[in-house]
């Protein structure tokens, strides 16, 4: 057991960071298992690292992965305690706001206010959903996202009193599609958000940016998985340079990178202008891939259930891609029997995560920024 590790302000990474060929790896681990491997690669090559889930992964009701803001909370200082890993922030991913209406609003407050007691050092604020599409100026079409950002952001600013906490906004809707496909946020678009934001004087560190990305796993036309290389790397750059040029000091988070291949990510995206690298269904999926070996009566359970339960809603969709696209919910239905499989298994995720990190590590090129992270701490 080291001595006791507390999670740090998201702030502190991402400024720290800030102009640095680094993306910080922001992790959802929806089955915890994958936690401690995760912890103890960071610590091993010296990189801070964020935990989150969204709202829909974790919130008041367990959302679909079983899990509080407060469980999500104790099962990651459990293990920063374990590893004995310094450099560690808890995200709240995507708090999302559909309709931007007074309930939704207060139930976001409350939503926020039990994170903030959970430990929460960093906050995604998503009302990407709120375009106007009879806006005349961008600044029209952004108007509700704006303005529900702000209101939201304000809040987290009071109830943190004087904390200090990391801040990610978003401007574009990951994987929305329209006639001609995917919905690319535009330079001009994420310059005019981020502007009326710091008028309203809310300053977000990051940027969540619709970029060709989805979130989850891809299939081809047989049901099958592939590689997922549609994320813009152009459009993001220009993104990246616009901010730049505008003399905002945000960078942007680079969500749906579950099937991105990691020489694409080495070789291709531009660290620093994406300074957040979100990993979700990937470590899930590593889960699966472990119990059908190490459970496999419980991954057959599972499998069967999510087959059950969303065959009649998708008749025409393969086995495979339903439990690929549906099998999370699965998590919440099966939480105990998870949560109380052998200490083999658990070990085989740990090493297994301990590898695959290692690997985002590597592509993300985060080894060894620890340092600047603590001189920023001090």
């Amino acid at each position: 057991m080291h001595k006791h590790s507390k999670p740090i302000s998201g702030s502190i990474i991402f400024n720290s960071l800030n102009g640095h060929n680094t993306i910080v790896l922001a992790v959802n681990p929806r089955i915890l298992h994958v936690v401690r491997g995760i912890m103890r690669a960071a610590k091993d090559i010296d990189a801070p690292i964020i935990f989150e889930l969204a709202r829909s992964e974790c919130n008041l009701e367990n959302g679909y992965t079983g899990l509080t803001p407060a469980m999500f909370s104790k099962g990651l200082h459990e293990a920063a305690d374990d590893v004995g890993h310094d450099l560690w922030a808890i995200h709240a991913d995507h708090i999302g706001i559909k309709t931007g209406n007074d309930d939704e609003i207060e139930s976001t407050k409350e939503l926020i206010s039990a994170h903030i007691e959970a430990g929460y050092t960093s906050f995604a604020i998503d009302a990407s959903h709120l375009f106007n599409f009879e806006g005349k100026t961008v600044r029209q079409e952004l108007e509700n996202n704006i303005k529900a950002t702000t209101t939201i952001a304000k809040f987290i600013e009071k109830r943190m009193q004087d904390k200090e906490f990391g801040l990610e906004v978003e401007v574009g809707e990951i994987g929305k599609e329209d006639a001609h496909g995917r919905v690319l946020t535009t330079p001009e678009e994420a310059v005019a958000f981020i502007q009326a934001l710091n008028e309203n004087s809310v300053y977000p560190q990051v940027l969540a940016i619709a970029n060709g990305s989805t979130h989850g796993n891809v299939y081809d036309e047989h049901g099958y998985p592939i590689e997922q290389v549609s994320i813009d790397i152009p459009r993001t750059k220009a993104v990246v340079a616009a901010l730049k040029k505008a003399n905002l000091a945000v960078n942007v988070a680079q969500h749906g990178i579950t099937g991105t291949p990691r020489d694409l990510i080495q070789s291709q995206f531009p660290k620093g202008g994406i300074i957040k690298g979100n990993v979700a269904t990937f470590w899930m999926n590593l889960v699966w891939d472990v119990f059908k070996v190490y459970e496999p009566e419980l991954y057959a359970k599972i499998y069967g259930w999510t087959l059950d339960y969303f065959r009649p809603k998708f008749p025409d969709m393969k086995d495979k891609q339903i439990f690929g696209t549906y099998g999370k919910f699965a998590i919440a239905q099966f939480f105990d029997e998870i949560y109380a499989v052998d200490k083999s298994t658990v070990r085989a995720i740990e090493a297994y995560a301990y590898a695959e990190s290692l690997m985002f590590f590597r592509a993300f090129n985060s080894e060894d920024t620890g340092p600047i992270v603590r001189a920023a701490l001090k």
